[in-house]
């Protein structure tokens, strides 16, 4: 079935993320733009995932969970996971590594832990938008202990991308995918980068606000509408 996404939104949870993007408003802002499945991906987090699932299900919109990590080299890499058990497990490890550094609300924004019908539970203590102590060198054996996948989101920026932070892309990489922003030439980076000939291209809208959702409509073609199916559908390396 071919589906409408969106696979990189970030919530409330996200200092840089506006306090409307609470989970309830954010999946159905997606569903009304529609959207049949998205991923929640706040920074180094996935402390939201749940209460958007939960949101999800009784819209009828599928979320899977996500983040976006920011990686020791200041790379941002978007990570999916199958389910929310592996996204939480993940989510727990990634906050071990990051340095002892407090949110700053005044400063940075809140970060705000919430549930589906928009209660506050409580704030994330430590910034969330500071580098984590994980290499991309490791990411590919990290994720599969996790049971998720990871691909470098917006390599078309001149920050926080992979081509931005390393100059090009490292020997050996093995993600299946590669996020454009919707302003990218895709043809472009297909001539100018080898590595993204037999990988997929995805556009998604790095919303932080509610009107940023989905400006532009990308679909995919998965056998079910599921996280579970995504992660298959991506885990396996189009030939192109």
């Amino acid at each position: 079935m071919k589906l409408s996404y969106d696979l990189h939104i970030h919530s409330c949870l996200s200092p840089c993320g506006d306090n409307e993007m609470t989970p309830y408003n954010l999946v159905n802002m997606a569903k009304i733009c529609g959207c049949d499945i998205i991923a929640l991906t706040d920074h180094n987090t996935c402390l939201n995932c749940e209460s958007a699932m939960k949101v999800g299900e009784d819209i009828g919109l599928t979320v899977v969970p996500g983040m976006e990590l920011c990686t020791s080299e200041e790379i941002h890499c978007i990570c999916l996971f199958p389910g929310l058990k592996n996204a939480l497990s993940f989510s727990d490890y990634v906050k071990s590594t990051l340095p002892p550094v407090k949110n700053r609300e005044k400063i940075f924004g809140n970060q705000y832990i919430m549930d589906e019908k928009d209660n506050i539970l409580g704030s994330f203590d430590l910034l969330l938008t500071t580098a984590s102590g994980i290499s991309i060198e490791g990411l590919d054996e990290l994720m599969k202990d996790y049971g998720g996948l990871w691909y470098p989101a917006h390599i078309d920026r001149n920050s926080y991308s992979i081509i931005s932070a390393l100059g090009d892309f490292p020997l050996g990489l093995e993600t299946p995918a590669f996020e454009l922003t919707y302003e990218a030439d895709e043809k472009l980076y297909r001539e100018k980068y080898a590595e993204t000939k037999n990988r997929y291209l995805l556009r998604s809208s790095d919303a932080h606000y509610l009107e940023k959702l989905m400006t532009e409509k990308c679909e995919i073609e998965l056998k079910e509408n599921s996280a579970k199916a995504l992660i298959e559908k991506l885990s396996n390396i189009p030939k192109i």
